[in-house]
């Protein structure tokens, strides 16, 4: 059979160079036409375990809960916040804020009920009802009561006075919500019990509609974030300004992906173009792998949007990796085909690139195979972006094994034979200094392997994982300047809620209903309206209940703002000149309140529907020691031990809660990640090389290299995220390659020379070159990411390039010494 495949191949690739290059230019052109509809995707939505059951009641908690996805704009002026100039510029910000077409309310310092500072009985505040906005108010009584509210101090309004935030409510697209809310329904009735052949059909056109309807939302926001940003523009002058929220922190999300593939994509050209110069220095050694390197790319830039995959942050450096992983392929090949031409120069091109074929289709094959399983491996992670980045690359790098074993001999074939200058035939001093080094130290490269061994294992134990939204964006960008300016003055960023559940209204019986003259004054204030028989649920029970787990929640370090029914009660109270409010009065405010401020302060907060209450916080999330996983299980803890609550009582839910629970996920799932590498590299290796032994040598310096970055992140204190712990498996995947070029390279030599030192010397004089060069490539490649505003890309790109370097020193002197020792030849 293979060689039935290898006389196709040369009669066809090889024999009819001009016929493969027509047809390679219409599947380029193909692909290309649908380079177009290559898309981004930066929501929340990307990041998230959709078979979470805590997903599911999140977004029920936020539909019975009636929360809005909303931005904020920040405003420090450079006059006192309460001065004229101040509040003028927040009043025309405002105004100029509320048209925008996908804004449904905005609300400012100007719009918040002053209440205290009018006096005397409830009657009176009823009637003398005030905002900022009436020339009439007391600014410094203002600014008091402001200061001192349970509801607006650190929420409106920094502790300082110094800093002020204006809310945009967003509006709610009801084609949005129905088809998220049958999109989840579908999803949750095929995770549990499966779907019929019209249900599968249903969710097909479902998940159509939904992206296109996403799609246009998507554009519409960005379009409104850019003027909200022109908006702000004009306000300069008077202070400092940002914007904030979870929908333009996907938006500039989106920009930073597009960025990073620009960045990185000319970025590793240009360095691949100098690296090419520099070591070939003839042209066609320039062209023709630039060539692989850019069909390669543009065919799966049109694959995905063909198909409709879109790319998120995780998987945005795709396309760097495909070019360095192409890129060093065609290194290997041009070595050899040099190799073959300097020993040989009376061969014909023919021969010459049939040879380099054959002798490199093997290598090649298996080292694709086990980079793609390194990748692959992600897809058992259950997070849906680091699947489809473990599924891009596994996709792309069999587009690299076909495009260097395709497109590379073609034109080949239509040059000349390459001339080989004399001074080109020099060793690498590096590889040849390495292998002196092992001949002579060799025991000493085994002492120093244990001990990084032992060394990392240690470090492993202290690695941690996390995800600080704010530590993931450099100190220069809007995202974390705003973040933290909210984490700073306005009561925290990342929204956490607690849910407390209630026992049947039968179990605390209703309250006692009866007159009382003190009460008329809440007649006066809301009005008579009928009595909608939920006055019941107000008991003291649940209130005492709601007062203590605000409290409790209040007085954590990490908590910053808490808003509850407890803080309208505060503030009930504050006008009640301080005598405590009971269940009854309670009911009362519930039963005569209007239905505006019902909305506003009462249905965010209670669920008498569904017997329940909701107590809504902000985590700080730029503190440095916080630690949010331990930080949700303390909570659910003390609810438990110190409240005595039981698990029914209550439900913590959030954001944080759901990328805990993501983390969490894939940091349990990286065991199962690094057995699958482990083992289908192996499986790999022994099939290869049909030889158990040399498997394990093959695998033990990469492992080692992998072993060495996990330990040092957990020395370093540098914690796992969405980008770094898929470190161990992407080395493993990639940096074995060089360990097959050089155990088949050692096979192959070794019947030559008939000793191990000889061999070894050869060998790093040979295929070591490709080896450097490779692993030179790669690493420059990954150092690019470093041009990224995102943090963990940084990471990513640095650990990968330190974990590439370690893994070529490993194996032109672990390796090497490991097959001198256990001689499997």
């Amino acid at each position: 059979m293979f060689k039935c495949l290898s006389h196709y191949y040369d009669n066809v690739v090889l024999g009819k160079p001009r016929l493969v290059l027509v047809l390679l230019l219409f599947i380029f052109a193909f692909f290309a036409f649908f380079v177009k509809d290559f898309k981004l995707d930066a929501s929340s939505d990307s990041l998230l375990l959709e078979s979470d059951e805590d997903l599911r009641i999140f977004r029920e908690v936020n539909e019975r809960y009636g929360t809005h996805d909303f931005l904020f704009v920040t405003f420090t002026p450079d006059e006192d916040l309460f001065s004229e100039t101040a509040l003028k510029q927040i009043k025309l910000l405002r105004d100029e804020l509320s048209q925008l077409s996908r804004v449904e309310s905005v609300i400012s310092i100007l719009d918040v009920p002053l209440v205290k500072i009018i006096g005397g009985k409830l009657s009176n505040v009823a009637k003398n009802f005030r905002t900022l906005e009436d020339p009439s108010v007391d600014r410094d009584k203002a600014r008091a009561e402001l200061l001192e509210s349970p509801v607006y101090k650190d929420l409106i309004m920094s502790s300082d006075a110094g800093t002020t935030a204006l809310m945009l409510n967003l509006k709610i697209d009801e084609d949005f919500s129905r088809l998220l809310k049958q999109k989840n329904s579908l999803l949750i009735k095929r995770d549990k019990t499966g779907l019929s052949p019209e249900q599968h059909d249903e969710l097909a056109q479902t998940l159509i509609d939904y992206n296109r309807v996403k799609t246009g939302l998507d554009a519409e926001m960005h379009k409104n974030i850019l003027q909200v940003r022109s908006i702000m523009a004009k306000y300069t002058d008077y202070g400092d300004l940002h914007l904030g929220g979870l929908p333009m922190i996907s938006d500039d999300m989106i920009s930073f992906i597009k960025k990073d593939l620009l960045v990185f994509g000319i970025g590793v050209l240009i360095f691949l173009v100098i690296m090419l110069t520099t070591i070939f220095r003839q042209i066609r050694w320039v062209v023709l792998p630039l060539l692989s390197c850019v069909f390669a790319g543009l065919v799966m830039l049109g694959l995905l949007g063909l198909v409709g995959w879109k790319v998120t942050v995780i998987s945005s450096n795709f396309i760097s990796l495909m070019l360095i992983l192409t890129m060093s392929m065609n290194v290997h090949l041009i070595v050899r085909y040099r190799q073959l031409r300097r020993d040989d120069p009376e061969r014909d091109q023919h021969d010459l690139v049939l040879d380099m074929t054959r002798r490199m289709v093997w290598p090649c094959l298996y080292t694709a195979l086990t980079t793609m399983i390194g990748f692959a491996s992600l897809v058992v992670s259950g997070i849906k972006p680091v699947i489809d980045f473990g599924w891009m690359m596994t996709i792309g790098l069999a587009v690299t094994f076909l495009t260097s074993f395709t497109l590379f001999p073609a034109i080949l074939m239509l040059l000349d034979r390459a001339r080989i200058p004399a001074s080109q035939n020099s060793e690498v001093p590096l590889t040849r200094a390495l292998a002196g080094f092992t001949e002579r130290h060799g025991t000493s490269v085994l002492v120093l392997s244990v001990l990084l061994a032992v060394v990392s294992a240690v470090g492993m134990g202290k690695l941690k994982v996390e995800n600080s939204f704010i530590n993931y964006f450099s100190k220069s960008t809007e995202i974390y300047q705003g973040l933290k300016l909210i984490d700073d003055k306005l009561g925290g960023t990342t929204p956490l809620d607690v849910i407390l559940k209630f026992d049947d209204l039968k179990e605390y019986g209703a309250p006692q209903v009866g007159g009382d003259d003190e009460f008329d004054d809440f007649e006066d204030l809301f009005g008579d309206e009928d009595n909608n028989n939920t006055d019941a649920w107000f008991t003291d029970y649940k209130i005492k209940r709601i007062k203590a787990v605000h409290e409790y929640l209040d007085a954590l370090p990490a908590v910053g703002k808490v808003l509850s029914l407890a803080s309208l009660l505060k503030l009930a109270e504050d006008l009640n000149e301080g005598a405590p409010f009971d269940a009854f009065e309670l009911a009362i405010i519930n039963k005569r309140a209007p239905k505006e401020l019902k909305a506003s302060m009462l249905d965010p907060y209670i669920s008498i529907e569904n017997n329940e209450a909701r107590i809504n916080l902000r985590i700080m999330d730029s503190l440095e020691d916080l630690r949010r996983n331990e930080l949700l299980i303390q909570i659910n803890k003390d609810l438990h031990e110190k409240l005595g609550l039981a698990s029914e009582d209550f439900q913590v839910t959030g954001i944080l809660v759901l990328y805990n629970n993501m983390l969490q996920s894939l940091f349990r799932s990286q065991i199962l990640t690094l057995g699958v590498v482990m083992l289908g590299i192996a499986l790999m290796l022994v099939v290869l090389f049909r030889s158990f032994s040399l498997a394990v040598i093959g695998i033990i310096p990469n492992l080692l290299a992998a072993a060495i970055i996990l330990g040092l992140m957990g020395l370093m204190n540098i914690p796992l995220d969405l980008m770094t712990i898929t470190i161990a498996a992407i080395t493993i995947g990639i940096a074995v390659d060089n360990s097959i070029h050089y155990i088949y390279r050692f096979r192959e030599e070794f019947p030559k020379h008939q000793d191990y030192i000889k061999t070894m010397h050869y060998c790093h004089a040979n295929i070591g070159r490709a080896v450097f060069y490779t692993a030179i490539t790669i690493i420059v490649g990954f150092s690019i990411m470093v041009m990224s505003n995102f943090i963990p890309t940084i990471y990513f790109g640095l650990l990968i390039a330190l974990a590439m370097f370690i893994a070529l020193l490993a194996v032109l002197t672990l390796l090497p010494k490991l097959i001198l020792i256990w001689k499997p030849f």
